[in-house]
């Protein structure tokens, strides 16, 4: 199995933490020089350092804001002049929790150009270098809720939902030029974001976190939470040269809540 990615350069968004970290922790033991890209310089900072730099792997960082989806398209555009980027991984942090029915349309408008307008932005600006190279992987972490819905997450069902149609037909654009386009789906995972959805259980409910916890996790099969390295591990592999026939799915990692098939 080929799972060498020395000299790619991999492009990996929300990477100070959790999930994109882990992945580009990953993608740097597989050999790829990883640029990581989010809005707190000083957390860039120190994520590069833990990436692993044992094969001559160049590590780099760009400050941008997600939220700021015309800031990120220029910081992107600007660097990718000169670089082509054979990897990217699109990861952003999810909406707050809540009923849809209480959702504004600043919240919908807010999330939609934080997840899906950023991915294509930035994915527009790194199609042409995948092109020349003839290849590419682009990578979306998004929800096991673009399989089910998840309970009390409206504004980010809805817009994960998109995301996932998106990236299906962006992978039938770019197979010809052999860029693969995948979505990740984490189950619980033990991150910041876990724990936000976690504290608004509890704040919404009056039960004690405890049991809270055990709720959720007593609809895992496997009776606990992802670790953030468990789905980076997905990841990774499908940026390899051995996933080169692997394009345009969506597969959960989720110690099999997810209910369908």
């Amino acid at each position: 199995m080929n799972l060498d990615i020395s000299g790619k350069n991999a492009l990996v968004a929300g990477s100070t933490q959790g999930i994109g970290l882990a992945i580009a922790k990953e993608l740097a033991l597989l050999g790829a020089n990883c640029t990581l890209i989010a809005r707190n310089e000083e957390s860039l900072k120190q994520a590069v350092s833990t990436l692993d730099m044992t094969k001559g792997q160049v590590h780099d960082y760009l400050v941008a804001d997600y939220s700021d989806y015309k800031q990120v398209a220029q910081t992107v555009q600007a660097y990718v002049a000169d670089k082509t980027m054979h990897i990217l991984i699109n990861n952003s942090g999810g909406p707050a929790a809540g009923p849809v029915v209480d959702a504004t349309p600043e919240a919908f408008l807010n999330t939609f150009q934080q997840h899906l307008i950023c991915n294509q932005l930035v994915t527009q600006a790194l199609i042409p270098g995948m092109k020349a190279a003839a290849y590419g992987r682009i990578i979306n972490v998004i929800s096991t809720s673009v399989k089910i819905p998840l309970k009390n997450l409206g504004v980010s069902n809805t817009v994960r939902g998109a995301v996932a149609s998106w990236a299906k037909t962006m992978s039938n654009e770019l197979a010809p030029f052999g860029i693969t386009v995948n979505n990740v789906l984490p189950g619980a995972t033990e991150t910041a974001r876990l724990g936000s959805i976690i504290d608004n259980k509890v704040s919404k409910t009056g039960i004690a976190k405890e049991e809270a916890v055990n709720e959720m996790i007593s609809e895992i099969p496997m009776k606990r939470f992802g670790k953030p390295e468990e789905i980076a591990s997905l990841a990774a592999y499908l940026c390899a040269p051995s996933a080169a026939y692997i394009t345009g799915v969506s597969i959960p990692v989720d110690g099999g809540r997810t209910g369908s098939l």
